[in-house]
């Protein structure tokens, strides 16, 4: 069954629930788990899976997307014959409405009609789990299903498995422009057979802050971390070269993620820390999400917090938020005495 799929990555999704994570970046390409972007686990389980043909279909916010994702080479997706290919919409109007994936999809139908495999795999780009899809496709076929859709109790995840020839039929000889996948699925459902697949294991659907927020929580656990991580099924990402974290006499770090590059002096307590953080000598750090290249100077106190990219911290500055409700930093903020100097 190894190159019978044909992988599609919906990177359309934008939500106003994940701002300011999202002014500069699409749901995508949120940093998550210290290292990782939220694309990397979709795009790690279909490369796992055996599929050697991928397409990205972005909508707007995606230099930061497409920088992460490069050639595809960390996938071992930059090959001659097919690979990886990230279409953004095609518009020449910016006033107009943005595209419906449907709509994207007869845009690029050559991709469709060019490609071998006999079945599409359609994800979104904002969950994060571990699947094999290659299971999915034998439901699929043992069920002699032109749609499977992969469910996590009673809540769809949002990933299907379409025949392609009929999914091009639709694509070629429809005219309505389907808003959405599961719209496209409920339409099909009327004429042709349906399943679904139920998922087991640790499932995020990552669509607001509070999501993401515990979903970052959740990976703090080993038995969540067991669960995502596994070594015959490794998540794979952009590939920085930085040196190991250095941790000082006075630090202090409890169950936390401790990405490279970081140097750290103060006190450090269930929270995600990303690759270069500096975190000065008194400072105290809990239940947090520090990302690339932030900045904590002396004593000061981060508590319930998401700290964006780039983000300074000055002295004796004191950021708390709500247990379920964390308080956010965007990109390149100032904060503290670092304001006046």
């Amino acid at each position: 069954m190894n190159n019978q799929m044909l992988g599609i990555i919906d990177a359309c999704t934008n939500t106003t629930s994940l701002q300011p994570l999202t002014f500069y970046r699409s749901i995508a390409a949120i940093p998550f788990a210290g290292r990782y972007r939220l694309i990397d686990f979709m795009l790690s389980n279909m490369v796992n899976s055996g599929v050697q043909s991928v397409a990205i279909f972005p909508r707007d916010r995606y230099r930061a997307l497409t920088d992460h994702i490069g050639s595809g080479k960390e996938w071992d997706l930059d090959r001659k014959r097919d690979g990886l290919f990230i279409f953004p919409p095609m518009t020449s109007d910016l006033h107009l409405e943005s595209p419906s994936l449907i709509t994207q999809f007869r845009y690029h139908i050559d991709y469709f009609l060019r490609s071998t495999q006999e079945y599409v795999i359609i994800t979104n780009s904002y969950t994060v789990c571990t699947i094999d899809f290659k299971h999915v496709l034998k439901r699929h076929i043992a069920t002699n299903s032109v749609v499977t859709e992969v469910i996590d109790g009673d809540d769809s995840l949002n990933i299907y498995i379409f025949n392609k020839s009929v999914l091009l039929n639709i694509l070629q000889s429809e005219t309505y422009d389907f808003k959405t996948i599961p719209e496209l699925v409920k339409y099909i459902s009327k004429t042709d057979k349906t399943t679904q697949y139920q998922h087991t294991g640790y499932v995020a659907k990552v669509s607001s802050l509070e999501s993401y927020y515990q979903a970052s929580m959740d990976i703090l656990s080993p038995s969540t971390w067991k669960q995502l991580f596994l070594k015959d099924r490794p998540v794979y990402t952009k590939v920085k070269d930085e040196p190991p974290t250095r941790y000082t006499k006075d630090a202090v770090v409890k169950n936390s993620m401790i990405a490279n590059g970081c140097v750290i002096e103060g006190y450090v307590e269930n929270s995600v820390i990303f690759r270069g953080v500096k975190i000065a000598k008194g400072t105290v750090i809990k239940n947090s999400i520090i990302m690339q290249k932030g900045v904590i100077m002396e004593n000061s106190v981060i508590n319930n917090v998401i700290l964006d990219k780039d983000v300074k911290i000055g002295r004796d500055f004191t950021l708390v938020g709500e247990p379920h409700l964390p308080r956010v930093l965007a990109k390149g903020t100032v904060q503290g005495a670092l304001m006046n100097s």
